[in-house]
């Protein structure tokens, strides 16, 4: 930090912003099947991402080998929206946030659709002038997933997620 605290908070609502970019790109990639961009979101090496039901993986590149195995399909629709940012900025590399979440998924070959509400816990650092997640936590507390398949929409899941989350293909 500086010895100036107009310079000091100028600095903090830039990587403020910064950080909301970040997120804003991470979410817009996932929506666009964009493995590759996904993955640069994430610090090079070693990372702690916790994804719950889905998963916990220690490098970026396991989290997008399964991205690329489940989400990135013609007959895969998804919609993450990141809301409600708490974004503190610790230190000059380092920051942490709180994001609301609202995830959607259609799958139009399974005639599926999954709801999903929790929210991300990050961590973030800054390397070479250019902010990355370290660390990303999401914790789901309410779920909806809807079988299309019959006339009327039937309700195949519902509630707080106790168990993994069906997966293209499990049985219903």
């Amino acid at each position: 930090m500086s010895t100036d605290p107009l310079t000091d908070r100028l600095r903090a609502l830039e990587d403020i912003e910064a950080i909301r970019s970040l997120k804003a790109r991470y979410f817009h990639c996932c929506d666009r099947k964009n493995p590759e961009g996904m993955r640069d979101c994430f610090v090079p090496g070693n990372a702690r991402i916790d994804y719950g039901p889905v998963g916990v993986f220690d490098h970026r590149d396991q989290l997008v080998d399964l991205f690329e195995r489940l989400g990135c399909h013609d007959h895969i629709v998804e919609m993450h929206h990141g809301s409600n940012p708490q974004i503190e900025i610790l230190g000059e590399h380092s920051a942490r946030g709180v994001w609301s979440l609202y995830f959607q998924r259609i799958d139009t070959r399974d005639h599926t659709l999954t709801q999903l509400g929790g929210w991300y816990e990050d961590v973030y650092v800054k390397e070479d002038s250019r902010w990355r997640i370290a660390q990303t936590r999401c914790v789901i507390d309410s779920s909806l997933v809807l079988s299309l398949a019959d006339p009327a929409a039937r309700v195949l899941v519902a509630g707080r997620p106790t168990t993994p989350m069906p997966q293209p293909g499990d049985p219903a």
